[in-house]
């Protein structure tokens, strides 16, 4: 015959190890939420832009998550070391983005407009990076429509005032 505690066990464990997971797994998100960014200001083309910097690896694993809207003159601009094939993704994002590439010179090399996010737990297990055709140093991330609005092109400039 089964004792209580032959039952009891079993699901005490469980619970502990569900307990133990899930505290293990609360300290990033609560991380990657305090992130601070500093603020910087740059144009593109003649358009000035208030932009939070994401200029280290945490800064730029954090991007605009958890953030419910980016008005039309903000932005977010993500500085790289050294040039390369820079990809991003719209995991755990509220709205729409347009993102634009930039390389050193401040050339744009690729644009991706309206970009949606992903949200729902599908989206999320499919959530696809976005790679451009063109090695950059900047990505700036912008509210949807920001493109279309300004006509950003292949021939805008990215100027840095301060970041």
């Amino acid at each position: 015959m089964t004792t209580r505690t032959q039952v009891l066990l079993p699901i005490f464990i469980a619970a502990v190890i569900v307990g133990v997971v899930g505290l293990a797994t609360l300290p990033s998100e609560i991380k990657l939420e305090s992130v601070k960014f500093p603020m910087g200001t740059i144009k593109v083309d003649d358009i000035p832009l208030q932009v939070q910097i994401a200029d280290t690896e945490p800064r730029r694993v954090r991007g605009l998550m958890f953030e419910d809207q980016l008005p039309f003159d903000q932005g977010m601009i993500f500085v790289f070391e050294e040039s390369g094939l820079h990809s991003l993704w719209m995991l755990n994002m509220q709205f729409s983005l347009d993102m634009i590439w930039f390389d050193q010179d401040g050339k744009v090399v690729h644009i991706e407009t309206d970009v949606p996010p992903c949200k729902t737990a599908l989206e999320i297990t499919t959530c696809q990076s976005i790679i451009p055709d063109a090695e950059s140093v900047y990505i700036l991330e912008v509210t949807s429509g920001f493109v279309k609005q300004n006509n950003i092109t292949k021939n805008s400039i990215l100027s840095i005032i301060s970041i």
